[in-house]
């Protein structure tokens, strides 16, 4: 009889090695061949082992700085973002800490400034580059997408529907990461941003600097997708723990008017 095949886990990102006395505990562990617990642990940072795992190689100096920067500008989206409040909905009504992160995820992975935004806004840029005529052809007629799950998009991906003007912290933000050098897109966008706007007939959003930073960092849309997911989870975290200490009675509900809207109705 021949033996039973060896199940085994096909993966380039990462090798354990086994104790001598036992085969289910890790003596040392490998990331793209990177020693995690020998070598980097202790001189390397967060960043750098998440971009390791994304590239399969080191930073350069400029990529390491833009990734810090966007890190800290996703970090924390704030208490009217959706996604945010869906986790602090969950943090106030007592659910688990993995209900809180679930929220926050299945919220922030829509196409409204979500993850599926910035996965949408990469595939422009990739599509356009730093070409204003391709720019504003694009904006003027998206492409179809019929197979996929997600309904058409109702705007410009990586741009505010909703918005007057651009907001300072989007100009900010753009301004920083443009500054670190680690890519043609950014700088392009920081010049040219009122034209797309035009075009787009709207101001830029966050998810539309986050997809230019991930594509001067090399990602691609999936991994500009997931990672946008991943990066806004903290401010999610500590919102939802406030809140879950805070408790209902002062918790931030959006105010609706609803006698005001049945008063206009009855009007003549």
């Amino acid at each position: 009889m021949h033996p039973a095949p060896r199940e085994t886990i096909t993966t380039g990102i990462w090798l354990e090695e086994p104790e001598p006395d036992n085969s289910f505990a890790t003596r040392a562990a490998h990331c793209r061949g990177y020693d995690v617990y020998g070598q980097m642990l202790g001189h390397a940072r967060w960043l750098d082992m998440l971009w390791l795992l994304f590239r399969g190689e080191a930073a350069s100096a400029a990529q390491s700085q833009l990734l810090e920067n966007l890190a800290l500008a996703l970090a924390n989206p704030g208490p009217r973002d959706a996604a945010v409040h869906a986790a602090m909905c969950a943090g106030v009504g007592g659910s688990t800490a993995a209900a809180a992160l679930m929220a926050a995820l299945s919220v922030g992975a829509g196409q409204y400034g979500g993850a599926r935004d910035v996965w949408l806004a990469m595939q422009d840029v990739n599509a356009c580059g730093r070409d204003l005529v391709a720019w504003r052809h694009r904006l003027a007629a998206p492409p179809a997408d019929v197979a996929t799950i997600w309904p058409a998009c109702e705007h410009a991906p990586g741009f505010d529907p909703h918005g007057v003007g651009c907001a300072t912290i989007v100009k900010q933000t753009l301004a920083a990461l443009a500054a670190c050098g680690a890519g043609p897109q950014l700088p392009w966008l920081h010049e040219h941003r009122a034209t797309l706007e035009a075009a787009a007939h709207a101001p830029l959003a966050m998810s539309g600097v986050a997809a230019a930073a991930f594509s001067d960092l090399g990602f691609t849309p999936d991994q500009g997708e997931m990672l946008h997911l991943l990066l806004r989870l903290p401010g999610a975290a500590a919102h939802a723990l406030e809140q879950r200490e805070s408790g209902h009675k002062r918790f931030p509900f959006f105010e609706l008017d609803l006698q005001a809207g049945a008063n206009e109705e009855a009007s003549p």
